[in-house]
């Protein structure tokens, strides 16, 4: 049985990281654009190493705002297509899923 207060508090701590993920990743690039040609290089590497990070940040976090919106509503743990309950196990793995295995193939 999925203990939803436990699952609530994983939830949002992982949002947490990740905004502050965001905030460090929108900082670090601020303070890149070295006049130094090989410097700059290697600060664009990182930049695209950073923008992935960020990205990905940005992709995550609505899924969890999602997840904690069906917890609020009491829908959490079952599958927003067909309605049957999500494995604890797929939600240990994917805590934000809104699909079971079978409706997530």
């Amino acid at each position: 049985m999925t203990d939803i207060a436990a699952r609530k508090a994983q939830i949002t701590e992982r949002k947490l990281e990740l905004l502050a993920r965001m905030t460090f990743v929108d900082e670090e690039l601020s303070t890149h654009g070295s006049a130094d040609w090989e410097d700059n290089a290697t600060e664009h590497e990182e930049d695209e190493t950073l923008q992935a990070l960020g990205l990905s940040a940005q992709r995550e976090i609505p899924m969890l705002e999602a997840a904690l919106k069906r917890i609020e509503a009491g829908e959490y743990g079952f599958c927003t297509k067909c309605g049957s309950q999500i494995s604890d196990e797929r939600l240990d793995l994917l805590p934000a899923t809104p699909f079971c295995r079978d409706c997530a193939q």
